[in-house]
């Protein structure tokens, strides 16, 4: 079964993680059939506010996370197409003119208001007077003849009274286009099968489900998850803290992020995956609850550091540090939650360190252990033969035997087993920093 989803951001601004996580669920829908595609539309038709860089930011972000698309269209390529089903839609009288000011509207909400009826839009009749000189705004006419129903993949069955909802607005006074029926011409045009998106737009399909069915063509499937909430309520569009940006200058992997995104709001547990394709064989819409989703930076940091440590060396080859082997990313992945701590131990593998705070006690214990270290087999296991031999020269064990080894020789008083790291160090390097520590 052919499965195309589509997702639409508008170019007004960069995307944050609720626009993130609706591009990813469409991208695994998509990737979980043979033939499905995800395709990208830039709904850029309002051109006043629309900016170029933010289309080139959308299409870096998604690279990034890995969710290219197989094909991008613009709206604003697209008005011919608009314009001829407009036509068709105005000659089958399912569109009309309208002249009311906005003041003139929010009146009108406030008189129904006042009356306890729903604030919806009141037709005028069609004899009314038409306004000289005033250019109309246009109006999609609902049918109440009967209720809009649907199966949405994520709420259950949906059901509405087209009576209660407003005429929306599908054009402007100046001929610019609103949301609804472009979004609903394209989805036809591109052979939209699956809709998903967040459960605020779940009023919207109501209405387009009506056009499709004016424009003679059959609705894709829907879906409405739920929204996501930070600690501070609902996202905003300009949440700089999750925005991409901001997410890859701290440092985190884009698995770690899609891995966080493709399980919020459902009962499935949270895992660090290293592909989209793994995520893809878990994705299923069943498994979506009702209540928000709660999205917190920590949980992407745990998923980050989870990651890291089990990363192989030629999914992250080409961003390591220079020089580093795939045995140093072996020896080092576990001690680090972020790609760019890999250049603070550099110095420890291979550089000078400065000298290191040694307590006076240690000073003598660690002059032995430079003597130790420039007699030892170094083919073998040097980290055990040292320890052993410290300890029989010395009665230390424990903390008081390991820690100013591990002082003296990395500058840091936690890291990665020392059996392969002080072989990694080598005899050389290890006897100076040993001898240097005691002095």
């Amino acid at each position: 079964m052919t499965v195309i989803t589509r997702f639409a951001p508008s170019p007004t601004g960069r995307l944050h993680v609720g626009n993130i996580r609706t591009a990813l669920h469409n991208y695994l829908l998509a990737a979980q059939v043979r033939e499905g595609k995800f395709l990208l539309r830039i709904d850029d038709t309002d051109l006043e506010r629309s900016r170029e860089e933010h289309v080139a930011s959308i299409i870096a972000d998604l690279d990034w996370l890995g969710l290219t698309p197989v094909a991008t269209v613009r709206q604003s390529e697209r008005f011919a197409i608009y314009e001829r089903e407009f036509e068709k839609l105005r000659a089958d009288g399912r569109v009309y003119a309208c002249y009311e000011t906005p003041e003139e509207l929010d009146i009108q909400r406030k008189i129904l208001l006042g009356r306890k009826l729903p604030p919806t839009y009141q037709r005028k009749p069609a004899d009314a007077p038409v306004p000289v000189g005033v250019a109309p705004h246009w109006r999609f006419k609902l049918d109440h003849a009967a209720p809009i129903e649907w199966d949405d993949l994520v709420r259950g069955h949906q059901k509405f009274d087209p009576a209660l909802i407003s005429d929306p607005v599908i054009r402007r006074a100046d001929n610019s286009w609103l949301y609804l029926l472009p979004s609903v011409i394209d989805d036809i045009d591109l052979a939209i099968t699956n809709v998903l998106r967040g459960e605020d737009h779940v009023t919207n399909s109501a209405v387009q489900l009506q056009m499709f069915a004016a424009l003679g063509a059959p609705p894709p499937k829907l879906a409405h998850t739920a929204l996501l909430v930070a600690a501070e309520g609902k996202l905003s569009k300009r949440l700089g803290s999750s925005g991409v940006e901001d997410l890859k200058h701290a440092g985190i992997e884009p698995m770690a992020l899609n891995s966080l995104l493709a399980r919020l709001g459902t009962s499935q547990p949270v895992e660090a995956k290293a592909t989209l394709t793994e995520l893809a064989a878990g994705f299923d819409l069943a498994t979506f609850g009702r209540a928000p989703a709660h999205f917190d930076l920590a949980e992407v940091e745990q998923l980050n550091m989870k990651l890291l440590h089990h990363l192989d060396f030629a999914a992250i080859a080409d961003r390591l540090p220079p020089g580093m082997s795939e045995a140093d990313w072996l020896l080092l992945r576990g001690n680090v939650d972020h790609l760019a701590e890999l250049g603070d131990w550099l110095p420890v593998l291979d550089g000078n360190l400065p000298k290191p705070a040694i307590p006076a006690e240690d000073r003598d214990f660690l002059a032995q252990a430079a003597t130790i270290a420039a007699t030892l087999d170094w083919s073998t296991e040097p980290w055990a033969e040292l320890a052993a031999a410290l300890k029989a020269a010395t009665g230390r064990k424990g903390k008081p035997l390991f820690l100013p080894l591990r002082l003296a020789l990395t500058g840091r008083e936690s890291g990665p087993e020392m059996a392969p790291l002080l072989k990694r160090i080598g005899r050389t390097r290890a006897t100076a920093r040993l001898t240097a520590a005691a002095a």
